[in-house]
């Protein structure tokens, strides 16, 4: 059985001008199929070597797979549905799966909107994926689809969610198969190394408002320290890795393991060949702040912290649980063990105004990290903080939702105004860093590694690459506040898609309902205890109690009264 993976051919100007990066999905699958008995299997990288729907066409009519597969963020769902299509249109019996984020927690909307897809995979998909693929080599799809825990799809016009699967517990026991990556295309540009992204951990113990990753990945856990970096070092080895990015979304949670992950670098002498990056929390920093010259020594070089926002009121709404005097203390104490700092700042809610933009810029050159980032709000539509907004949300093109596109409108500025005045912070501080700070700031490796930073920002920046600004309009002479940034607006949220939120919101509006009535009846009887012990005496006092959030659809719409959906 053929099975041909594609990676969706989306650019969006955002991070991918620091270099092209790997895709990890498709090596820890391959590697799992393989283990599994599946050897004819083919990888077609759209993104990386911009591989148009023309050219798709040819190489998938050539292959005549019998099953394709890609993966979709959330602003990447358009342009995988459509390699979907054209899978379709070319072998007409090939099974058409689609996994990732996106499709895992609005599969009613991309199923509604992409008949031609067969299954969507929800979750984390190496166990999914092989209980699939075995279904339709042994002639069981779509018999048995019923069967498998983590599928949707659809069903005599009905969209169907099994069982949720289990998330994967034996981390250490899946083998990614990095040889099927085209590793000379794969380059991080501030240092021009090959890059990779392993994982060390999936999960998140922390529940931002604004992230999605906690509720995709579920339980955290942790892989065997060794094995990880029994990875590592086939990946410099074998592929001529120099740079890699810890894909965990805080790999210091664990802290002894993360200690043994650094202990074991430095054992193998790998800092020498190859260097690497992570994300992490404030508060991690200010934890292992003894530690961090000998993370230093492991080759961590690069870290990226979550700042978010310079006014104290708006970490607080992200559930950060950290303070702006922590951000700085934390970036002082990176550059003190020389490790390269880089500030993520949010901007762009409700509350967004120039004042609050400058305010951000002022703080970002207080802190004096070496980098810094200012990403647009987007409200995933499956978190918390999309619940809590989705009132204000106006655009459902989810090909904007991608961090540089202005997708919500702040009540003081428009979507322009707020595009020039994060462009202005750029400017400014990478301007200032070029001028007075990366050229005369220490010598050989941190040098050659600011400049290439830089080189980085340049290049996009003369290509039109950044921030997708190509695109936009930003260019001709016409006001900022008059931008275009060609939403479709016909996009809107699928009836089954708005009936589930309808489904969900009734539940929680029921849970809570409850929970009111069951502390009414013990609040009464503990009263009637105490009048009883009085002998009649004593009086009943209201109590205030919360009125459960009435469900209000996106712009206003009134959802279909329907029967709950799977």
């Amino acid at each position: 059985m053929r099975i041909v993976f594609v990676h969706p051919n989306y650019h969006s100007g955002g991070a991918e001008i620091a270099g092209s990066w790997p895709p990890a999905w498709v090596a820890y699958l391959t590697g799992s199929l393989k283990a599994a008995g599946f050897d004819d299997i083919h990888f077609i990288d759209a993104m990386t070597n911009h591989v148009d729907d023309d050219a798709l066409r040819a190489r998938l009519a050539e292959l005549q797979p019998d099953v394709v597969g890609t993966t979709a963020i959330t602003p990447s769902i358009y342009v995988a549905e459509e390699v979907l299509r054209i899978a379709k249109d070319v072998a007409p019996d090939a099974v058409t799966v689609l996994g990732g984020i996106h499709g895992t927690f609005m599969f009613r909307q991309v199923l509604s909107e992409a008949p031609w897809i067969d299954v969507i995979v929800r979750g984390e998909g190496e166990e999914i994926v092989v209980k699939l693929m075995q279904a339709i080599a042994e002639g069981r799809w779509p018999t048995d689809r019923r069967k498998i825990q983590g599928l949707a799809f659809t069903e005599e016009g009905e969209i169907v969610a099994t069982q949720a699967a289990a998330t994967v517990k034996n981390l250490d026991g899946i083998k990614p198969d990095w040889s099927i990556l085209e590793w000379d295309k794969y380059i991080y540009v501030p240092l021009n190394r090959r890059v990779a992204i392993p994982n060390m951990a999936r999960g998140c113990p922390f529940t931002c408002s604004f992230c999605s990753q906690w509720k995709f990945w579920r339980d955290y856990r942790v892989r065997d320290p060794k094995k990880v970096v029994d990875e590592i070092e086939d990946l410099v080895e074998n592929h001529g890795v120099g740079f890699f990015i810890l894909a965990d979304e805080e790999p210091t949670i664990n802290r002894k393991k993360f200690i043994e992950f650094c202990e074991e670098l430095i054992a193998r002498d790998l800092p020498r060949r190859i260097q690497w990056g992570i994300n992490t929390r404030v508060t991690d920093i200010m934890r292992d702040k003894d530690l961090l010259p000998f993370y230093r020594k492991a080759g961590l070089v690069h870290v990226s912290l979550g700042t978010e926002a310079a006014a104290q009121l708006k970490l607080d709404q992200f559930n950060k649980e950290t303070t702006v005097a922590d951000n700085k203390q934390a970036i002082r104490l990176l550059r003190e063990a020389d490790i390269f700092t880089e500030a993520q700042f949010i901007v762009g809610l409700d509350n967004e105004t120039a004042e609050t933009l400058e305010e951000t810029f002022q703080m970002a050159w207080d802190w004096q990290p070496d980098l810094a980032n200012w990403a647009m709000y987007t409200p995933w539509p499956f978190t918390p903080l999309f619940q809590e907004l989705r009132d204000q949300v106006e655009v459902f093109d989810y090909s904007k939702y991608n961090f540089v596109t202005p997708i919500m409108k702040p009540k003081e500025m428009t979507r322009g105004g707020l595009l020039e005045g994060v462009l202005k912070n750029y400017r400014r501080f990478y301007m200032r860093k070029a001028l007075f700070h990366y050229p005369w700031r220490g010598t050989g490796y941190r040098r050659k590694y600011l400049l290439g930073c830089l080189k980085a920002f340049l290049k996009a920046g003369v290509q039109r690459q950044f921030y997708d600004l190509g695109k936009n309009g930003y260019f001709t002479l016409e006001s900022r506040d008059k931008m275009d940034f060609g939403f479709d607006m016909t996009r809107t949220i699928a009836d089954a898609q708005m009936a589930d939120w309808e489904d969900h919101a009734d539940i929680k509006r029921k849970a809570v309902e409850r929970r009111v009535a069951l502390r009414a009846q013990g609040k009464a009887r503990a009263e009637q205890r105490n009048a009883i012990k009085a002998c009649g005496g004593g009086g009943q006092m209201d109590e205030g109690v919360a009125t459960p959030r009435v469900f209000r659809m996106p712009n206003g719409a009134t959802p279909a009264i329907r029967e709950p959906a799977e």
